[in-house]
């Protein structure tokens, strides 16, 4: 669609003073009128003229110049005024004075006459003339309008007030006239109007409120995050903010003045004033942008006068939801720990740390198993740092801290006046706290099954509905949970819902415990030791004693040890300075009764082979450590680089004995043959004793 320039004649006596009129305009309305000039009397304008409006300063002059005038034009006959600095000129003349005011016609002469005593100059007395004036003037005053040749012969005094200039209601009045008002709503009429003065006052007083508020408005429209698009009736845009120009990517001057409902037909603007009915945050795309962006008709006495939207990038909505979760919660649920910060030089641990790196970089749920201890969270702190979620929340909660009802409002969070003692305002659940986040489930296997059930439709839906409330919230978070219980055979037990294991379960992390990665045990040590500030040493039996014991409580355990031998202040820490009792490694510190039992058999029946057993033992404790499976040709390869004479014969005799004594799992094919807890601390007590 192309818009038609309107045309503009501006027609007068004076060539100077259709140039003035002309800059005047040509600042105003800039590309979007075309204007013509014409001077009265010259050949060019008995040519004709043709314009959408004709400006001319007086009647007299349209009553000379009309039929040149080609079609139906508006006419506009000018109010004129003079600039301040003219005006001051005059206010300066000594009271009384008497002058001459020459003007392009008598007509215009007695008009600006008329305005300058309006203007408060009455303390002087003004005598119009014209340029056919032929009485005597010498030794009088004359006052001019700009540079003049119709100065008579003269040898008095002349003031020069400069050119008359279009008044503020005659701008208004061209400017409504030919379309073009929403132009009006620029700094060059501001200018325009301090530098000139007007003798409608009425208007100058409106006119000085409007540019007050209209100021106080532009700077409201400018410092909003939102984007702000105002049209009129007929859809024509009239006010388009910075923001506006940010997220719909048009610059300003290529959206004001045109058709908001064709050049921005993605927003529903056509809707509301066909309808005047709002449209409140509809979700819509702009230059491929999600926006959500709010449409309000203008009425006023049930008259429509347009419409107004407000509107916002769908990821600076969620950015500032971040921003003001942040202040909510203030400097807690962040990451602590990264993966630099999870000690261990074991293969296992190695092994675990890669997969974790891996995981991180998924958005699927995450299932951390491992004894007490392990350091499940420090994992889960360390994924969300390496994550895509990094810059949003980190929160966790322990399902077994809450007792079910406590642990729902927590997760859910709760409307005002949802039970007795409800939160007045209500409360967030840590599932919109975490949302962009990570939210961290530890001793999962505690959660009531009433709870798993709804968790699961939060997994499901991705959204969440606050106990007593009737809206659902969407939410967008990862969840990394974590036990130390078997949840598998919780589900066998029908202890935990299987459809929501599975759920979790999607990436599972295993954390070896520590008694089965001994080369991290004193790597552990030295660390935390330094922390405690201490500089004790082990006796070689106590570090033996260290490196065999079975840390049921895992680097949670092994830091009390450390604390605890930090504050004897000792140089030297032998067995008996251990806070664990050294029989541990006995029969009876290891081994329940029915273990022992199992255990004397077993060695009864072996009699003398027990090296051979050992080694094999040996073999599987290192293998599990580090995640593989082992048959009987890599045990026999093994044997043979040792210099042990063991046949393949051998390995499956002691592969069933071992079996049948519960130590190790046999697996069909090449899956290989796995140690068991019981055979780990078998070979453990074998090895000491």
């Amino acid at each position: 669609m192309i818009t038609i320039k309107k045309t503009l004649a501006i027609v007068s006596y004076n060539p100077e003073t259709v140039e003035i009129y002309y800059e005047q305009m040509k600042s105003l309305f800039s590309e979007n009128l075309t204007i013509e000039k014409f001077c009265i009397g010259t050949e060019e304008i008995q040519r004709g003229i043709q314009a959408d409006m004709v400006l001319m300063p007086s009647f007299d002059a349209f009553e000379k110049i009309k039929k040149y005038i080609k079609n139906k034009s508006e006419i506009v006959i000018a109010n004129r005024t003079i600039s301040k600095s003219g005006l001051e000129k005059i206010m300066n003349m000594a009271e009384g004075t008497q002058a001459l005011l020459l003007d392009e016609s008598s007509e215009m002469a007695v008009e600006m006459i008329s305005v300058v005593y309006q203007l408060g100059a009455r303390h002087v007395e003004l005598i119009p003339i014209d340029p056919t004036f032929k009485e005597n003037i010498k030794g009088r005053t004359m006052i001019i309008l700009g540079k003049s040749k119709y100065i008579p012969d003269f040898s008095g005094e002349i003031i020069n007030i400069g050119s008359s200039l279009l008044d503020i209601n005659t701008i208004i009045d061209i400017g409504v006239k030919l379309g073009l008002d929403h132009l009006l709503n620029k700094q060059n009429i501001k200018k325009t109007y301090r530098e000139s003065v007007t003798t409608n006052f009425g208007l100058a007083e409106i006119l000085g409120r409007i540019n007050r508020f209209e100021s106080e408005l532009d700077i409201l429209l400018q410092v909003l995050d939102d984007g702000m698009i105002g049209i009129n009736s007929e859809g024509i845009v009239y006010s388009y903010n910075e923001s506006a120009e940010k997220i719909i990517g048009n610059k300003k001057q290529e959206v004001l003045g045109k058709d908001g409902l064709r050049v921005l037909d993605q927003i529903p603007f056509k809707y509301v004033l066909r309808t005047l009915k709002s449209v409140k945050e509809e979700l819509i795309k702009i230059n491929g942008y999600d926006v959500i962006v709010s449409v309000d008709p203008i009425i006023h006495s049930d008259r429509l006068y347009g419409a107004v939207a407000i509107f916002k990038k769908f990821s600076d909505t969620e950015e500032k939801q971040h921003k003001l979760r942040v202040q909510l919660i203030g400097k807690g649920h962040k990451a602590k720990y990264a993966f630099e910060d999870i000690l261990g030089s074991s293969e296992s641990i190695h092994k675990c740390r890669d997969i974790a790196k891996r995981m991180a970089k998924s958005n699927s749920s995450i299932l951390i198993s491992g004894e007490s201890g392990t350091g499940k969270e420090l994992f889960a702190h360390a994924i969300h740092k390496s994550s895509k979620r990094k810059d949003f929340q980190f929160v966790a909660v322990n399902c077994g801290a809450f007792p079910e009802s406590l642990l729902e409002s927590e997760l859910f969070g709760y409307e005002e006046g949802a039970f007795t003692g409800a939160r007045k305002g209500g409360k967030l659940g840590l599932f919109e706290l975490a949302h962009k986040g990570t939210l961290f489930l530890d001793e999962m296997g505690e959660m009531p099954l009433n709870l798993q059930k709804r968790l699961l439709r939060v997994l499901q839906e991705r959204e969440v509905m606050r106990v007593g409330g009737d809206r659902l919230i969407h939410i967008d978070i990862r969840i990394i949970a974590a036990t130390n219980r078997d949840l598998k055979e919780m589900v066998k037990r029908g202890e935990f819902r299987e459809d929501l294991y599975f759920r979790l379960n999607v990436l599972p992390l295993n954390i070896p415990p520590l008694r089965s990665r001994q080369e991290d045990i004193l790597l552990f040590f030295d660390a935390m030791r330094k922390e405690f500030n201490s500089h004790f040493y082990f006796t070689p039996k106590a570090e033996a004693t260290l490196l065999n014991y079975s840390w049921k409580g895992n680097v949670r355990e092994l830091r009390n040890c450390i604390e605890y031998l930090a504050n004897l202040e000792l140089d030297e820490v032998d067995v008996k300075d251990l806070p664990f009792v050294y029989e541990e490694i006995t029969k009876e510190g290891i081994f329940d009764q029915e273990e022992r039992r199992l255990m004397d058999a077993f060695l009864e029946e072996i009699g003398k082979n027990i090296s051979k057993y050992i080694f094999v033992l040996e073999q599987l404790n290192k293998s599990y450590h580090e995640q593989i499976r082992l048959g009987r040709r890599s045990i026999y390869q093994l044997a043979r680089q040792q210099g042990l004479f063991i046949s393949e014969q051998e390995i499956r005799r002691i592969f069933i004995d071992l079996e049948k004594f519960l130590m190790v799992e046999i697996f069909k094919g090449r899956s290989g043959t796995t140690i068991t807890d019981y055979g780990m601390r078998v070979f453990k007590y074998l090895r000491t004793n």
